[in-house]
């Protein structure tokens, strides 16, 4: 109860404060040391017993077999052999320290990281092994440095600002220098420690020691880093702020929605929230979902071109077709396969499966289904070589023009006719400027620059801003912006007809990024939380069309704003700002 209650706040503790140089390599006496023998010989000597005592046992067993002796008799030798061993186990488990065994069934007791000399032993190898010049994502934290002598956590020069992260124990500060250090992998705090928020804490720590620089800008509490763990980020050390604006309401097929959209760059969300005015006053669009189909392409390699196109013409076979999604829908209750289609290489192959997945996005589950495929077609095409479960003909978080032209996720194309009279009062600007300005921007613009589904205004600003509030993959927004905005006067040229077609919009309501409290709240407010119940796919599907009519309102309102000559003056207004925002947030 007491460390717990010095567990809650940090405001109490000084800042630790080192006053000498933390040595790379440990030539302190070590726990081992107490042992009758050395390391070595303790080791081999309990390698020995337990080999030697399963062996007397299995032989014992054996001739009890054989004479029809019951194997619960146990004679005074046995009982010995039986414990021997069990003890020799434990040890050389203890020693060897599989880290799931230990966070599993044995919790870690309060000196685990200075008592134990097997950790020590077996984390000091792990340090010398992981020390590089670059350190990657997982060796950032423990990468090996030294802090100069006498060096101070907080100096006279502030190299820690206001609001520095202290340490809150004595224990935290010892398992803090053992991160520093490299004896502990700053990877492996939850696992050891069982609390989330304080691995954060120790890690963050850690970190500014190594790096010098301060984190305090760079909140820590107010966040279940529970949530995360084994889905959504590793080894965090904070959360970034996001601002959440709403656009809105949007009416689009009959019905109103408010948008939400996390963004930083200012106009955004008033430029959509404008559009979605024009919309709403004209009233509303209407979207269409087009198609619904996930896809991962797998490259396999056969000897020579013709056995690839032996398996091409058996993946194109109807009558193959419906042993092989029996096979691929076996991977999940949702998943249905939907095609597959074939592209030969010499004799390299890529099998681009698509199929629907639900109200998720997707890609784990029609991966699982196309390994099941591939192991199938081993028993029929034994020389196939199965190089990548993707071979980037799927196409995934990259421009391509295979998810322009074939479509990828969810197809959606979203229409309004925005009234003369809306286009002058609330656009400010006429029908005449904005099918000119669309046709030389948008359409020939873009063709001379050799866009690839890039013939739009901004679609990816506003898929990206809601993609970040929902929980999508942001990194996804890459080809869900595909998208061409058409534009043409009707109704004799006094109204507007506005579009946008978007073939590989890529989002999903569960799993991922969805999960988590605020983007689990924006799901809400759209009426897309989590499964739909009554038909699976639908909220997915919904937010598809979502995310087309938000984009529609905000090309149609940065077109205004260029055809008029007011994209300047707008982001001077509403993007730039005259406040010093590190004084505000320092007071």
């Amino acid at each position: 109860m007491e460390s717990h209650h010095r567990r809650s706040s940090a405001s109490s503790v000084r800042p630790h404060k080192p006053t000498r140089p933390i040595p790379l390599e440990d030539d302190s006496t070590k726990a081992s040391d107490a042992l009758p023998l050395p390391l070595y010989l303790t080791n081999a000597v309990f390698f020995t017993l337990f080999f030697s005592a399963v062996y007397f046992l299995l032989n014992r067993w054996r001739e009890k077999i054989r004479s029809s002796t019951p194997l619960h008799v146990v004679t005074f030798s046995e009982i010995v052999a039986i414990l021997a061993s069990v003890a020799s186990f434990i040890y050389l488990l203890g020693f060897f320290g599989i880290d799931f065994v230990q966070s599993l069934v044995l919790r870690p007791s309060t000196d685990v990281w200075a008592s134990e000399d097997d950790e020590v032993e077996n984390e000091v190898l792990l340090r010398k092994e992981d020390a590089r010049k670059v350190p990657c994502g997982q060796a950032l934290d423990h990468s090996l440095r030294s802090l100069p002598p006498s060096a101070s956590i907080v100096t006279a020069e502030k190299v820690y600002d206001e609001m520095p992260v202290t340490v809150m124990t004595e224990e935290d500060e010892e398992i803090i220098r053992s991160v520093v250090t490299g004896l502990t992998p700053s990877y492996s705090l939850e696992s050891k420690l069982g609390d989330c928020k304080r691995a954060a804490a120790i890690r963050r720590e850690a970190l500014q020691r190594l790096t010098g620089k301060s984190l305090s800008g760079l909140p820590l509490d107010g966040f279940d880093y529970e949530s995360i763990l084994g889905q959504c980020c590793e080894m965090p050390v904070g959360y970034v702020q996001i601002p959440v604006g709403i656009a809105g309401p949007l009416l689009l097929n009959g019905r109103e929605y408010s948008v939400p959209m996390a963004t930083t760059e200012g106009c955004l969300v008033a430029s959509t929230n404008r559009g979605c005015k024009a919309i709403h006053l004209s009233g509303g669009a209407t979207s269409v979902l087009l198609r619904d189909g996930m896809t991962r392409a797998p490259v396999v390699r056969f000897g020579t071109a013709k056995r690839a196109a032996d398996l091409k013409f058996y993946l194109e076979d109807p009558e193959n077709f419906e042993t092989l999604a029996v096979v691929f829908n076996r991977s999940s209750r949702f998943a249905r396969l939907q095609g597959i289609k074939c592209a030969i290489a010499g004799k390299n192959m890529y099998l681009r499966f698509s199929c629907f997945t639900g109200d998720a996005m997707g890609m784990n589950m029609v991966s699982k289904g196309v390994q099941n495929v591939l192991d199938f077609l081993q028993s029929d095409f034994p020389d196939m070589d199965v190089i990548g479960i993707s071979g980037n003909f799927c196409s995934d978080k990259k421009p391509a023009a295979v998810n322009w032209i074939e479509g990828r996720g969810k197809s959606v194309v979203c229409e309004a006719i925005i009234k003369g009279d809306i286009v002058r009062k609330v656009l400010k600007t006429s029908v005449e400027s904005l099918v000119e300005l669309n046709m030389l921007k948008n359409l020939t613009g873009s063709a001379m620059a050799g866009a690839l589904g890039g013939f739009n205004a901004h679609a990816s600003n506003i898929v990206t801003a809601v993609y970040i509030a929902t929980g999508q993959d942001p990194a996804q927004n890459v080809e869900s912006s595909h998208c061409i905005t058409m534009m043409e006067a009707v109704n004799d040229g006094k109204d507007l007809h506005v579009s946008v077609t978007m073939p590989s919009i890529e989002v999903g309501t569960v799993g991922g990024g969805t999960q988590l409290a605020s983007q689990s709240a924006c799901l809400n407010l759209l009426g897309v939380k989590g499964a739909s119940k009554e038909s699976p796919g639908a909220n997915s599907r919904l937010l598809a069309t979502i995310v087309a009519g938000a984009v529609l309102a905000g090309e149609l309102s940065l077109m205004s704003a260029l055809a008029a000559g007011q994209l300047v003056k707008s982001h001077m207004k509403y993007n730039r700002s005259s406040k010093d925002v590190s004084k505000v947030a320092s007071a």
